[in-house]
């Protein structure tokens, strides 16, 4: 009953606050599970939640940003 009570509120969240839900989703799961194959869901949960978030925002800006040209001098 507590994982889907902690799964109902990690979905509500993310899905309320779709900014940040960027990347959080996947993340919740991934550390969710692996959090879990050592005890601890729910830190594995919040921790991935927050490493896919900022993963999520590292690509948006490396796309958004512009290569400037390489520029070697010999």
């Amino acid at each position: 009953m507590k994982r889907l009570l902690l799964t109902v509120a990690v979905l509500t969240f993310a899905i309320s606050s779709s900014v940040y839900a960027k990347g959080c989703i996947k993340g919740a799961i991934v550390g969710g599970v692996a959090g879990s194959t050592v005890g601890h869901g729910k830190l594995g949960a919040v921790a991935g939640c927050v490493v896919g978030h900022h993963e999520a925002n590292k690509a948006d800006a490396a796309k958004s940003s512009p290569q400037a040209p390489n520029q070697s001098s010999k």
